[in-house]
């Protein structure tokens, strides 16, 4: 166990063993032996001139300690003496791990020391803090828009009239809600197909060219024909978009047309005329045929209208069953789902099966299945729809144009939908809506700090003296954590900090290492070997 001892007071025993002397070397100076220190502006340190002269004069900056700490040999760690291992408080060897060598005087740290071991500890812990605060405060940065707008509450207990603030910054966080809201529910609604029913008005005309003969000046001469036109065009109920200019191509409405005419006229291979859509096919507002002949004729126009989604015709006994003729695959399985429901026809105990009553039995030919197999069983069910079909009648000889009008139901997108894409894409009031956030995020900042101005200077008014000094330890806190700075400078520049016993034994550790650092440096040079 180390002893204490007051400044001044020798100790009465030698606390280090003499090392042994080298050819040209200085005996260590004695157990009582004071020195007079003289500290630098970098804190290094020189003997004064009633030093003894055991150690010569070293220029000013020298460091006092080296940048390695070494044990002194037959010494214990001392629990009561500041700066040595197990003592209380900082060291000046604590305080300075973060400091270079050349500026480090008192201050260092060494990889083989107990106080580059506490330093190395002090240091990692403040980087620990500092990158914690780093973390805290990337995470309040991307909370401030959460938060920044609600008003302090001793802002609002100074003044009353911004509670109504408040009552329009909770009513605005419920309208926020619900737009949100209804903007997923307009985007669950999208994914969906809106459409609605139109009437598409087909006009079918023919006209009849005679034949002429020809002249007596070189002219050819005609023979009779007739043309047949298709044309459509939706008929305007009075709901569309009057923004809308686009108009759909008349041809755009099916997937395939066929002119059948009379086999016996035109023969085999001349009576049909076919258009079916392509990838390439380039949409039209109307189909002609022309074609020669004198006689009447009787043509079967077929339409084969462009679902979208695709539709398909069921079985006559199923579509007599659950009340479907034609629609799409997901509105027939919800029918057979609810036809299920409604029978009661789920198995009560294993529920992924159905019961098939006698009408199901005789459609799917089991009599139980599992709700995964009923696509593929409905597969065989589904038919292509059937065409539009229309009948003509090309009347020879008549001079004037005829037509005939017929209207269908046709199925088009809703006009909702564009309005709900639009509404979604705006990006106006997005804009808008965010700079008065801003604004208000502005003046709130602002109003924070009025008050935090108007607490500083009520607390200086209050206690001028205390609050100086709450400000000054406040802001030496504040410097340390900038500046990386361990320890306390502001005791450490004062001459009292050096006057305390552990300074004692500091200054004799240091000594020491030198000494044992240039007797072996002299040994090297000798070529001395230390047995």
């Amino acid at each position: 166990m180390s002893q204490r001892f007051a400044p001044g007071q020798a100790p009465v025993q030698s606390r280090y063993q003499t090392p042994p002397l080298a050819p040209g070397m200085r005996p260590y100076p004695p157990p009582g032996a004071t020195f007079a220190v003289s500290f630098s502006p970098h804190f290094g340190v020189f003997p004064a001139s009633n030093a003894p002269d055991c150690f010569p004069p070293q220029p000013r900056g020298f460091p006092l300690h080296p940048s390695t700490a070494q044990p002194v040999p037959g010494s214990t760690a001392a629990p009561g003496v500041p700066g040595v291992p197990g003592g209380p408080g900082p060291s000046l060897l604590q305080r300075a791990a973060q400091q270079p060598a050349f500026q480090s005087g008192l201050r260092g740290t060494g990889q083989g020391g107990a106080g580059g071991g506490a330093s190395g500890a002090v240091s990692k812990r403040s980087n620990e803090a500092r990158s914690g605060a780093k973390v805290e405060f990337v995470a309040a940065k991307k909370k401030k828009k959460l938060a920044d707008k609600i008003l302090p509450q001793k802002v609002r207990d100074l003044v009353p009239e911004s509670q109504a603030y408040m009552d329009l910054l909770t009513f605005e966080r419920k309208l926020d809600a619900t737009i949100m809201r209804k903007r997923l529910d307009i985007q669950e609604a999208l994914k969906r197909p809106m459409k609605q029913k139109r009437k598409l008005r087909i006009f079918i005309s023919n006209t009849f060219y005679p034949s002429k003969e020809p002249s007596n000046e070189g002219e050819e001469g005609a023979v009779a024909s007739w043309e047949l036109r298709v044309e459509g065009r939706l008929l305007e109920d009075g709901k569309g978009d009057p923004n809308t200019k686009i108009k759909r191509k008349f041809s755009s409405f099916f997937k395939s047309l066929v002119i059948e005419l009379d086999k016996e006229l035109y023969g085999p291979d001349n009576h049909l005329v076919e258009w079916h859509r392509t990838h390439t096919t380039q949409e039209t507002d109307g189909f002609q045929v022309k074609r020669p002949g004198d006689r009447n004729v009787r043509c079967t126009i077929l339409l084969l209208l462009d679902y979208q989604p695709l539709q398909f015709k069921l079985d006559p006994r199923l579509a007599r069953l659950l009340g479907v003729h034609t629609q799409t695959r997901p509105v027939i399985i919800s029918a057979l789902w609810q036809y299920i429901k409604t029978h009661k026809l789920q198995d009560a105990h294993e529920r992924e099966y159905i019961n098939c009553d006698k009408y199901l039995e005789q459609i799917f030919s089991c009599q139980r299945m599992k709700f995964a197999e009923i696509p593929q069983r409905l597969n065989p069910l589904l038919h292509p729809p059937d065409p539009i079909v229309i009948n003509h009648f090309i009347e020879s000889g008549a001079e004037n144009k005829q037509t005939a009008c017929y209207d269908i139901d046709v199925e088009v997108d809703d006009t909702l939908k564009n309005q709900m894409n639009s509404f979604l894409m705006s990006t106006a009031s997005q804009q808008e809506i965010q700079g008065l956030d801003t604004k208000i995020h502005e003046t709130v900042d602002t109003i924070n700090q009025m008050k935090t101005n108007r607490e500083f200077f009520l607390s200086f008014a209050k206690d001028p003296q205390m609050f100086i000094h709450r400000w000054i330890i406040s802001q030496t806190r504040d410097l340390k954590l900038m500046t990386d700075v361990v320890g306390n400078p502001e005791e450490e520049r004062r001459a009292e900090f050096y006057y305390q016993p552990w300074t004692h034994e500091a200054v004799s550790r240091y000594f020491f290492t030198k000494v044992n650092q240039k007797r072996a440096e002299l040994e090297q040079a000798l070529g001395i070997r230390n047995g």
